[in-house]
């Protein structure tokens, strides 16, 4: 799983994520067009190409080849056990209801950190 998180910590490879949701199954010529034109990413093919291998070394996408091309498409299995993992359980602890973080403006004081002196 710290693949995903380090896959998706990148900003590059969630537009490329985002792009292939909004339209699967691309070659990497069709993404680097899409993400120059849509997103103003001026990146190389190769740099692409590396993100790319990173997102399916994670396996959020999955590529499959037809002659000379080799077609990517994502694969939500890995962001689906991240939902069933944590955000299922935080709804469900939460009662069904959402956003029921504390945002009080409570201050947190943790043990072992320094306290601020009042000046």
């Amino acid at each position: 799983m710290g693949d995903v998180f380090k896959a998706l910590a990148d900003p590059t490879r969630r537009t490329v994520l985002d792009e292939l949701t909004n339209r699967n199954g691309q070659t990497l010529f069709e993404i680097c067009a899409r993400l120059a034109t849509k997103h103003r990413l001026g990146s190389s093919r190769q740099a692409i190409s590396q993100h790319l291998d990173v997102l399916e070394a994670a396996g959020l996408i999955e590529t499959r080849r037809e002659g000379r091309y080799k077609f990517h498409y994502i694969n939500t299995t890995p962001l689906e056990s991240i939902v069933e993992r944590w955000l299922k359980k935080a709804v469900n602890n939460a009662g069904g209801r959402r956003g029921t973080g504390s945002h009080t403006g409570r201050r947190v004081h943790y043990e072992n950190q320094p306290q601020q002196r009042a000046r």
